[in-house]
Formats: structure tokens, C-alpha cells, sequence
């Protein structure tokens, strides 16, 4: 019987594969708390909500869900359950719904071209290459990681900052995310602290998810030694 010829390494193969596994991770942590409708739900009474805007449970889920729906494409009809809304208010929930969508259509995408380039790799007889000593899910979770940790680590020291940042980037030159409670009704159920709450959400995910990549990583490196060499 034919041996079987080990794979070529390729460093190319490897950036690419770090980059995509980076940008898999970082756009599906991004969107637990878009799909994740729970996550808000469990935080209504710890942020007395109902005290707050003397609405019902059952109101303020229906507005979050009806703009959540209007975000995530599953209605073209922005809708705010009872709450008041002004046109200004529904410009901004339009910009929202485009970068939430964005966020999903990369993550399908990365996703996609993650497996496309793991087969192309057995078909074309290529394997990632060590840059390093180390492998292209070391230096995803290594390097997204590093950078979302210091990013957290600087809004932490001044999360009202961090978010007027990000408005300021995400929606440059627009100031209809200042929301006016009695025009916008939806920023009463909408608090800052819930913001927050996300922005943990999605780096604890984040850093977790690296974590297993490095570790995963180490794991197959030192596996590797045993066999004389690894393959992705």
C-alpha cells in the first residue's frame, strides 16, 4: 500500500485561518446578546424596570422583542409595543439593524470560508504552519483576545466614555442616539447598565472562546511531539 505523503506546511494558510477563526469568534460573541433574547428578559426585576417606566413585564418584553425583530430582519416594521416613538428614534434603530445584520452576514461568511479553507487544505495536500511555534488557533485566541482585554480593561475605567466612543464611531456624525424619554419611550426599558451588561457579555464569551483556542492549540502541540509533527 502507497504511503501516504505528509501535507506541505503553508504560512499563508495559516493568517488565513488565524483570521477567520478570529473574526468567527468575535462575530458570534457578538451576537449572543442579539439572539440571546433571555439575557434581557433575566434582567428586568434586577433593574426594576417595571418601577422605573410603570409598565408590565409582559409590556416591556413585547417592545424589546418588536425591536429586536426590527434589528435581527425578522420585521421590515419598526415597532415599539405601547411606547411612544418619534422618527428620529427609528432613523437610529435603522443604523442598529444594519450593523446587526452586518455582524450576522460576517459570521455566516467567516463561518463558511473557515470550513472552505480547512478542506481546501486536505484537498490541495497543505497544512498550517507553525509561525512561532505555534498554530493559527494560538494566534487567533492570543491576539484577539490580547486586544479585547485591554479594550474592556480601558472602558472599565470609564464606561460612560467608552460608550459615547462607540456611538461616535459606529454612527459617525449622528447625535439621534441621544434619545429624548418622552419622544422615545423604548430608551426607559433600554438603561445604560443593560448596555453594559452586553458589552461583559460579549467579552466574557470572547475571552473564553480564546482561551479554548490557546489552549486547544497548546494541547495538539504537545500531542505533536509525540507524533513527530502535527497537522490542522
Amino acid at each position: 500500500m502507497k504511503p501516504v505523503s505528509p501535507r506541505k506546511p503553508s504560512s499563508l494558510l495559516t493568517v488565513l485561518l488565524a483570521l477567520t477563526t478570529a473574526a468567527v469568534l468575535l462575530t458570534s460573541s457578538i451576537a449572543v446578546p442579539i439572539l440571546y433574547r433571555p439575557f434581557y428578559y433575566l434582567q428586568i426585576d434586577p433593574l426594576e424596570l417595571p418601577q422605573r417606566t410603570g409598565l408590565s413585564q409582559q409590556e416591556i418584553r413585547e417592545a424589546f422583542d418588536q425591536v429586536m425583530d426590527y434589528c435581527t430582519g425578522r420585521s421590515d416594521t419598526f415597532s415599539t409595543g405601547v411606547l411612544r416613538w418619534s422618527d428620529s428614534g427609528r432613523d437610529h434603530f435603522a443604523d442598529v439593524r444594519g450593523l446587526f445584520l452586518l455582524d450576522l452576514q460576517v459570521l455566516m461568511e467567516a463561518t463558511l470560508l473557515l470550513i472552505i479553507l480547512l478542506l481546501a487544505g486536505r484537498v490541495t495536500g497543505r497544512r498550517a504552519a507553525l509561525l512561532l511555534g505555534r498554530g493559527p488557533a494560538f494566534w487567533a485566541g492570543a491576539g484577539l483576545g490580547g486586544v479585547f482585554l485591554l479594550l474592556g480593561g480601558l472602558a472599565a475605567l470609564d464606561f460612560n466614555r467608552a460608550f459615547t466612543l462607540f456611538h461616535a464611531v459606529f454612527f459617525p456624525g449622528k447625535d439621534n442616539w441621544i434619545f429624548d424619554p418622552n419622544a422615545d419611550q423604548i430608551i426607559t426599558i433600554l438603561p445604560q447598565e443593560f448596555f453594559r451588561n452586553c458589552a461583559l457579555l460579549i467579552l466574557v464569551v470572547l475571552v473564553a472562546g480564546c482561551a479554548l483556542l490557546i489552549v486547544w492549540d497548546l494541547l495538539r502541540g504537545r500531542k505533536g511531539k509525540h507524533l513527530n509533527g502535527r497537522q490542522l
